[in-house]
Order: structure tokens, then C-alpha cells, then sequence
């Protein structure tokens, strides 16, 4: 069941993103699952149709979920979706710091501390 806390610091795009990240992790959403339209989602979570719009689009580049046009949006098939989605992220953080020439080994020693300085996800 997803929830949106509107008092949180996170924005309800990324709160439904994470949400449905984790359900597909954990399998409560098994890859071929149709999930409800952006307007029904919006309306079931009280959220603008914008705000779910941007989360499956962002779901959908990142290979979690699959628009079928009129059929409807589904969560895709193949794999671990956010272990797929850490990959691109680290590849996409390689490319820039390759491009800032940052050494690779400053730049590990920056991904730790920014993992041990960020808040848990909710």
C-alpha cells in the first residue's frame, strides 16, 4: 500500500518512485503487475496527475516499469529494478567524473561520505 506523508521534506513524486522501487525489490509487485493509471493513482493518493506522471516517467526510463500505449503501464520483466537503476546511476557518476578528472579513488572516498551523511530512505 503506498502512502504519501505530506509533511515530509521529500517530494510526493519521490516518495511514490521509492515506494514502488521497493515493491518491486520485495516482489509485492511482480514483473507483468498492471499498475493503475497516473489519474487513478492521482485521485486513490490524493496527488496531481502530474506529480504520478512524473514518477512512472521516471520509473519507466530507469527500466522499473513498461508503457504498453492503451494497455496500460506495467512493471517490466527482467531483473532487479533498483539494483538496474544503482548501476545506471553509477555509470552516469563515472562519466562525470571522468570528465571533471577527479581521481577514481577521491571519488569513492566522496560516494562514502555521502553515504554515511544521507538520511535513510523513508
Amino acid at each position: 500500500m503506498i502512502v504519501i506523508d505530506p509533511a515530509s521534506a521529500v517530494p510526493p513524486f519521490e516518495q511514490l518512485r521509492r515506494q514502488l522501487i521497493d515493491d518491486v525489490s520485495t516482489g509485492t509487485l511482480a514483473p507483468g503487475t498492471r499498475l493503475p493509471t497516473v489519474r487513478r493513482l492521482a485521485e486513490d493518493l490524493g496527488l496531481a496527475p502530474g506529480t504520478v506522471a512524473r514518477a512512472y516517467r521516471e520509473l519507466e526510463s530507469a527500466g522499473i516499469i513498461e508503457t504498453r500505449g492503451r494497455n496500460g503501464t506495467f512493471v517490466a520483466p527482467q531483473g532487479d529494478a533498483a539494483l538496474r537503476e544503482a548501476q545506471r546511476a553509477a555509470a552516469s557518476f563515472v562519466d562525470q567524473v571522468r570528465t571533471l578528472r577527479i581521481d577514481p579513488e577521491q571519488a569513492l572516498a566522496l560516494v562514502h561520505a555521502a553515504l554515511r551523511s544521507a538520511p535513510t530512505a523513508p
